[in-house]
């Protein structure tokens, strides 16, 4: 056998034992820097192939777990370098301000209660409707009704809203 390749196939048993050994440790630590499962694998097969490409840097085995941590780190960095924001010339001040401006008056929490307070089957197609603005066929396709069912439910959630508005009314 050459000894070239006998070198290739001992370098290759080295590195999957140093694998196997630091595998569960690198996918925490991925997960922990990424805090998504599957960018955590990602980080860790990318790092694992760096590793393999400059595995003559590796100096001692003793030092091969800090060595494999610095990879994933810097992989982890190299993967934000990659997603760089353009840059805009819009002003800050020109930006229009889209946070949701929310009614705290005594009739609007009352309004909150009350609709809260109807059968999931009533309030349901009426927030649909009402607050997002779903027409009545939109609202049947979407809870797989027909569209008379939904009429008869935007009704009886209305009245009974009356019902329990009634003093605010």
């Amino acid at each position: 056998m050459n000894t070239a390749l006998a070198e290739q196939q001992a370098e290759a048993a080295d590195f999957a034992a140093l694998v196997q050994v630091y595998r569960e440790d690198l996918y925490r630590y991925a997960y922990r820097l990424s805090g998504n499962f599957h960018t955590a694998e990602d980080l860790v097969q990318e790092s694992l192939m760096r590793a393999w490409r400059s595995l003559h840097h590796l100096r001692s085995r003793d030092a091969a777990k800090a060595w494999l941590f610095t990879i994933v780190r810097r992989e982890n960095a190299r993967r934000f370098a990659r997603d760089r924001p353009e840059e805009t010339e819009l002003q800050a001040e020109t930006i229009p301000d889209r946070r949701p401006s929310y009614d705290t008056s005594t009739e609007a929490f009352v309004l909150r209660q009350a609709i809260q307070t109807l059968p999931a089957e009533y309030r349901e197609p009426l927030v649909l409707q009402v607050l997002h603005g779903y027409s009545q066929q939109e609202i049947a396709d979407r809870l797989g009704l027909t569209s008379g069912g939904v009429g008869t439910r935007l009704f009886r959630a209305r009245q009974r809203l009356r019902r329990a508005l009634g003093e605010w009314v």
